[in-house]
C-alpha cells in the first residue's frame, strides 16, 4: 500500500506530466519523425538535401543564425554589463531616473521595435534624412539594413536581458569581499576578475542563453530589415508556407540541436565552479561621484542615451498619430490626428485583434499560472523517480526557438489525436493560446522554483503539525509565500504572449490574429500610422501590465529573469 505522501506526489505528477507528454514531448517527437520521412517513406534525403551542395541556402542560414545570435550576446552584454555597473555602483543627479529609462527597450515587442527603427534609421527614416537636410548632402549619409541591422535592433531590444540580471546580482553581492581583496594589495581589475565577474557569472550565463534563444528565433528583424539574408527561422517559415512540411521538420530539428546545445555548453560553464557567497556582509552601497566633471559628465552621457532609448517609443507614437494616406512622397509627415485609434472604436474589424491577443495571452498565463505552481512544488518539494527527466522536459520549450515550438505543434497537432481529443487544432483558435502556454512554461516554473527552494520545509510541517490538511497548507501557507515568483514568471510569460511574432506568424488564422500580425498584414499595406497605432497599444498594454504588477504586487522586472 502506497502511503499518504506517495499518494500525493502521484496525484500532482499524473497532470503534470501529461501535460508535458501530450504538449512538449509528443510534438517534438512527431517533428523528429516527419523530419525522416520523404513522400511519406523514412528516409535521410532531408538531411542529405539540409547538408548537400543542391540546397546550400539551408547551409547558409544555419551559420548566418549561429553567427547572429553570438554577435548579439557579445554586443548586448557590451551595452548591458557596462550600464548596470554604472547605474548600481556611482551614484550621481538622475541616476535612478536613468536606470529606470534604461529597461524601456523590453517593452517594445521585436516586431514593434523593428518598425520603429525602420522608421527612425532606415533609409527613408526620419534620422538620415533630417541629418541630410541639415547638412544639404545630396544622398542620407546612412541607413540601417542587412546584417548590421540586425544587430543593432537586436543589441537594443536585448541588452536589458544583461542590465538586469547584472544588476540584480551586483546589489546582492556583499562589498566586503571586495574590500578585502583590495586591502590583500589586489589592482582594481584583479579584483573584478578574480572576485566580482566569477559571482555575476549565474546571471551573465542566464542572460547569454535568453538573448541567444530569442537571437536565434529571430524573425521579423531580419525579415524587415535584411530581405535576402538567410536565417534558418526564415527558411522554417517559407518551408511552411510551400508545403515542404518534411524540409521545415528538419530545419527544426537542426536548429533545435544547435540552440540545445549551447544551452549545455553554458550550463557545463557555469558547473565549473560553485560561484556562491559565503559571508554576511553588509548590503551593496554606491560609491558617489564627488568629481565635478565625471558627475555631470555621466550626467551628459545619461541624457543623450535616455534620448536614444526613447526615440524609438516617441517615434511610434508621431507615427500612430499620422492619418492613413497622409505620408506618402513627403520626406517628413506633416498631418497628424486620432483617426488611427478613433477607427479603434468604430470598426470592430480594426479591434479584433488586440481582443484576440488579450483574450489568448490571459488564457495562456491563467494555464501556466496553475501548472506552473503544480510543477514547481512537485519539482521541489516532493522526492520521486524521474524528477531530472521532468525538470528536463519543462525546459525543453525554453531550449527551442520559437519557430521550431511553432512548428512541432504544427505536426503534432495537423490531425486529431488523443491529446486533441480527437480533434484537429491546427487552423482553430485554439492553436496559438497552446503555443503561448508551452512557449512560457518554463518562465513560471524557474521564478517559481527559485522562491520555493528557499522556502523552509519546517514552515509546511508546522502548519500540518498543527492539524491543517495538505491542501489547506498548500493553499493558505505555501502559495502566499511563493505568490512573488509565480507573478513574475506570470508577468514574463504575458508580455512575451502579447508581443509574440515568431511563432504566431506560423499558426495564426483570419479568426485568431493578433496584434503582432495585423501590425505586419498593415505595414505590407503601407498603412503606417495604423500600424504604428497598433504598436502604441501593444506597448500601452505590456506597459500597464509591468506597472499593475509592479504597483499592486510589488513585483520588480529584474525579479523576472
Amino acid at each position: 500500500m502506497l502511503n499518504a505522501e506517495k499518494r500525493k506526489t502521484i496525484l500532482l505528477l499524473i497532470p503534470v506530466a501529461l501535460i508535458l507528454i501530450g504538449y512538449v514531448l509528443y510534438p517534438s517527437i512527431e517533428t523528429m519523425l516527419e523530419s525522416f520521412k520523404k513522400n511519406g517513406v523514412f528516409s535521410l534525403q532531408n538531411y542529405q538535401d539540409f547538408f548537400g551542395a543542391k540546397s546550400a541556402a539551408n547551409f547558409e542560414a544555419l551559420w548566418n543564425s549561429v553567427y547572429i545570435s553570438l554577435l548579439s550576446v557579445f554586443f548586448s552584454a557590451l551595452i548591458g554589463v557596462p550600464l548596470a555597473f554604472v547605474f548600481n555602483r556611482y551614484d550621481f543627479p538622475g541616476r535612478q531616473f536613468f536606470s529606470n529609462i534604461a529597461i524601456m527597450p523590453i517593452v517594445l515587442p521585436s516586431l514593434v521595435g523593428v518598425m520603429a527603427f525602420m522608421f527612425l534609421y532606415g533609409e527613408a527614416g526620419l534620422v538620415p534624412n533630417a541629418i541630410k537636410d541639415i547638412l544639404h548632402l545630396e544622398n542620407v549619409p546612412f541607413s540601417i539594413g542587412g546584417i548590421s541591422g540586425i544587430l543593432i535592433v537586436h543589441a537594443y531590444t536585448m541588452y536589458p536581458y544583461f542590465y538586469m540580471t547584472t544588476s540584480s546580482a551586483l546589489n546582492n553581492l556583499d562589498p566586503s569581499l571586495e574590500e578585502a581583496a583590495f586591502n590583500l594589495g589586489s589592482s582594481r581589475f584583479k579584483v573584478f576578475w578574480k572576485v566580482t565577474f566569477p559571482l555575476l557569472t549565474p546571471g551573465l550565463v542566464a542572460a547569454s542563453l535568453l538573448v541567444f534563444m530569442v537571437s536565434m528565433a529571430s524573425f521579423s528583424a531580419p525579415f524587415l530589415l535584411a530581405g535576402g539574408y538567410r536565417v534558418l527561422s526564415l527558411q522554417i517559415y517559407f518551408s511552411k508556407i510551400n508545403g515542404d512540411l518534411e524540409m521545415a521538420a528538419t530545419q527544426s530539428v537542426i536548429l533545435s540541436v544547435v540552440s540545445i546545445s549551447f544551452l549545455l555548453f553554458m550550463r557545463w560553464y557555469q558547473g565549473r565552479k560553485d560561484y556562491r557567497m559565503a559571508s554576511k556582509g553588509i548590503g551593496a552601497h554606491r560609491s558617489e561621484v564627488n568629481n565635478p566633471l565625471l558627475k555631470w559628465s555621466m550626467v551628459t552621457l545619461g541624457i543623450i542615451a535616455m534620448i536614444v532609448l526613447l526615440l524609438p517609443h516617441v517615434t511610434l507614437l508621431v507615427l500612430s498619430l499620422v492619418p492613413e494616406g497622409a505620408w506618402t512622397w513627403q520626406t517628413y509627415p506633416t498631418a497628424f490626428s486620432l483617426e488611427n485609434f478613433k477607427l479603434l472604436f468604430e470598426d470592430p474589424n480594426i479591434w479584433d485583434p488586440v481582443k484576440h491577443s488579450l483574450i489568448m495571452s490571459f488564457l495562456a498565463c491563467f494555464g501556466v499560472f496553475i501548472f506552473g505552481i503544480i510543477t514547481s512544488y512537485a519539482l521541489v518539494k516532493r522526492k520521486f523517480i524521474g524528477k531530472n527527466l521532468l525538470d528536463i522536459l519543462v525546459m525543453i520549450p525554453w531550449a527551442l526557438p520559437a519557430t521550431v515550438v511553432g512548428m512541432n505543434l504544427i505536426l503534432a497537432f495537423n490531425e486529431p489525436s488523443v491529446f486533441s481529443f480527437g480533434k484537429i487544432l491546427v487552423g482553430t483558435f485554439w492553436i496559438l493560446p497552446l503555443a503561448y502556454f508551452v512557449r512560457f512554461l518554463p518562465l513560471v516554473v524557474r521564478s517559481t522554483n527559485a522562491v520555493l527552494e528557499q522556502m523552509d520545509d519546517s514552515i509546511e510541517e508546522a502548519a500540518q503539525n498543527l492539524g491543517a490538511k495538505w491542501f489547506y497548507t498548500f493553499r493558505r501557507v505555501v502559495i502566499p509565500i511563493i505568490m512573488p515568483g509565480v507573478l513574475s514568471g506570470t508577468l514574463l510569460a504575458f508580455v512575451q504572449a502579447v508581443g509574440e511574432f515568431p511563432t504566431s506568424v506560423l499558426l495564426y488564422t483570419l479568426g485568431n490574429r493578433p496584434i503582432s500580425i495585423e501590425i505586419m498584414n498593415q505595414l505590407r499595406m503601407f498603412n503606417l500610422g495604423q500600424a504604428a497605432a497598433y504598436g502604441m497599444i501593444q506597448v500601452g498594454l505590456i506597459a500597464i501590465v509591468m506597472f499593475i504588477a509592479y504597483r499592486f504586487f510589488g513585483v520588480k522586472t529584474e525579479n523576472t529573469l
